[in-house]
């Protein structure tokens, strides 16, 4: 069973990663936005929740968040594995993590740090030439994961493995893997 989160900066390739390594580990790839849309698409009673906070430009409370992930690693398919990426954002989400886990008697195997450069990702991210990633908008976006989000490279700091996120996308995949076999 392999039950892992990733973690790291806006712009570090997490999503692209997530999607190898959810094909390679044959685990689901558990994503928040996903699971946004998701539930909007289907009208779920969180997605309606979801959609009034987005629609009047409100983060979505973690209370939200947390309980669509609850729902999702109770889904048949995450039984054997997942590999979640954008939840936990914060230290109170892992508790919550820690809390839907131990319920059904599991624990995570590890938390996978994409280490990047921040200029590098800066970079990358105005690269793609989308209109909303002006160069304030991704350091604000930064920012906020620095202190939102880095705070969990302590909470996880027995399940933390580190991998370096410059380079060829099969090359970080790869370390990754190489990772995780080495910690079993």
């Amino acid at each position: 069973m392999t039950r892992v989160v990733l973690v790291g900066p806006p712009g570090a390739g997490k999503g692209t990663q997530a999607t190898e390594l959810s094909h390679k580990l044959a685990i689901p790839h558990i994503s928040t936005g996903d699971l946004f849309r998701a539930h909007i698409a289907n009208d779920t009673e969180l997605g309606q929740d979801v959609k009034r906070y987005l629609d009047s430009g409100q983060l979505v409370p973690d209370e939200v968040t947390n309980e669509m992930v609850r729902v999702r690693l109770a889904e048949p398919d995450a039984h054997a594995g997942f590999l979640l990426d954008g939840f936990p954002r914060n230290v109170g989400q892992a508790d919550v993590l820690g809390t839907i886990l131990s319920a059904s008697d599991t624990k995570l195997d590890a938390v996978i740090e994409f280490r990047i450069d921040e200029e590098l990702v800066v970079a990358r991210l105005l690269a793609r030439g989308r209109t909303d990633d002006s160069e304030a908008v991704i350091r604000h976006r930064q920012e906020v994961y620095r202190s939102e989000t880095a705070p969990l490279l302590d909470y996880y700091a027995d399940q933390l493995i580190t991998v370096d996120a410059v380079g060829e996308v099969d090359e970080i995949t790869s370390r990754v893997l190489d990772s995780l076999r080495a910690r079993t």
